[in-house]
């Protein structure tokens, strides 16, 4: 990597632990709204519709504004969406409103949209191509970082200020009483929201101010039609694009439900079930070091495929097993998880040339994934049990397995 792209990679990769913040965060409050608002599982996965919808809304607008402009543009843009959805926490827990909360998360992930639309391109361009894709690892690293930071704000700050009664006590609360007890909870989830909205006003303040150099010379006025037209005639980036949609299912479909399956399986609370949770994250986090580490000496694909196998095994056993088996195996998934998003992405983007822009707006819009597949997860389980609804990951781990089997790098 040249000397000038040094500090921006820094501040770039700092984008990859904040959005990881905002995600497990998001992941925890599931069972935090399930027991706040008494909601089923279907309702609390609205949070996953309202955050990773926005994901599919803004990644093609996001891929044109950056080619218009830059990707300092991108950035500074999406930090600031990702600040004021924050912000937006804080009269949203006045209102007590469930869909003003669901707009914040809108506005926020709209933030992170485009700074995902941004951030993984640019990595990958910041160098040779041909190591990109260990590049993108390298920057992802400290995502789960960000993902683990989520998770304990979220433990200290709202699952441990969570009221214990469950539905049926809290139908049987005068209405009043109940609505302070949710007030509280509601105080609880904003707090953490608006300090993170501070360190991002900081930081985009420090990017303002700093040379974030050009790395790609395209052309600001891209043809759309062409673009796209390019792009479905590239089999291995389609290939890699339905790919991502069925790995956000296996991720989401995981996380969204591994605290309310510790909390059935053990007899836990939020607070509790969220350790087993975190110690999944720790796991994501090592295993994306040493796969990146493995990536010098084999090739990205193969380790996919053993990843995405090894995923759907596990994954089988959450099905077919309870108590402390079934929740181990829940936990060691996330080790599986780790490399398959930057992985997919770099062999899907990977000699596209002047449409990596578009074309990775149309890999971040398979994060919509991460809306649906929790959604029909939440269905499943409503309908029969939560054991039976992580068949839903299962299938997503066989079509990634597929895509390790069959593309080439």
């Amino acid at each position: 990597m040249k000397k000038q792209y040094i500090l921006p990679f820094i501040l770039v990769t700092s984008q990859f632990f904040l959005w990881g913040i905002a995600n497990n965060m998001t992941d925890t409050l599931l069972s935090a709204f399930k027991r706040i608002m008494s909601m089923t599982d279907f309702q609390s996965s609205l949070i996953q519709v309202a955050f990773y919808g926005a994901y599919f809304c803004l990644a093609i607008p996001a891929s044109l504004f950056i080619s218009k402009f830059s990707y300092k543009s991108g950035i500074l843009l999406g930090l600031g969406l990702f600040a004021l959805g924050s912000l937006l926490f804080y009269p949203a827990s006045l209102t007590m409103y469930y869909s003003h909360f669901l707009f914040s998360w809108f506005i926020l992930a709209s933030g992170l949209a485009i700074l995902e639309t941004a951030a993984n391109p640019y990595i990958i361009a910041m160098g040779p191509e041909e190591t990109g894709t260990y590049r993108l690892n390298l920057a992802q690293s400290f995502n789960p970082i960000g993902s683990i930071t989520g998770v304990v704000l979220s433990k200290i700050f709202i699952l441990s200020h969570l009221n214990p009664a469950n539905e049926a006590e809290r139908m049987r609360m005068p209405i009043e009483e109940l609505k302070n007890i949710q007030s509280n909870e509601l105080h609880a989830v904003m707090m953490p929201y608006v300090g993170v909205a501070m360190v991002l006003i900081l930081l985009w303040a420090i990017i303002r101010f700093t040379k974030m150099p050009n790395v790609l010379n395209t052309s600001p006025n891209i043809n759309l039609r062409t673009s796209i037209k390019e792009l479905f005639q590239t089999p291995h980036y389609i290939w890699g694009v339905i790919t991502l949609f069925f790995y956000c299912g296996a991720q989401l479909g995981t996380w969204s439900f591994t605290i309310r399956y510790t909390m059935i399986e053990l007899d836990l609370n939020e607070d509790k079930a969220a350790n087993f949770y975190l110690i999944g994250l720790i796991l994501f986090a090592c295993s994306r070091f040493l796969f990146t580490f493995l990536m010098k000496f084999f090739k990205a694909r193969y380790l996919l495929l053993i990843a995405a196998i090894l995923g759907m095994l596990l994954t089988v056993i959450v099905i077919f097993n309870h108590s402390y088996i079934g929740v181990y195996a829940l936990v060691s998934v996330s080790f599986c998880l780790s490399l398959m998003f930057p992985t997919i992405f770099g062999l899907a983007v990977k000699g596209l040339g002047q449409n990596i822009k578009i074309g990775s707006a149309g890999a971040i819009m398979a994060i919509l994934g991460c809306a649906l597949f929790p959604m029909l997860q939440g269905l499943i389980s409503d309908a029969t049990n939560i054991n039976v609804s992580f068949i839903v990951p299962a299938v997503c781990f066989l079509v990634v397995a597929l895509f390790g089997a069959t593309t080439k790098d």
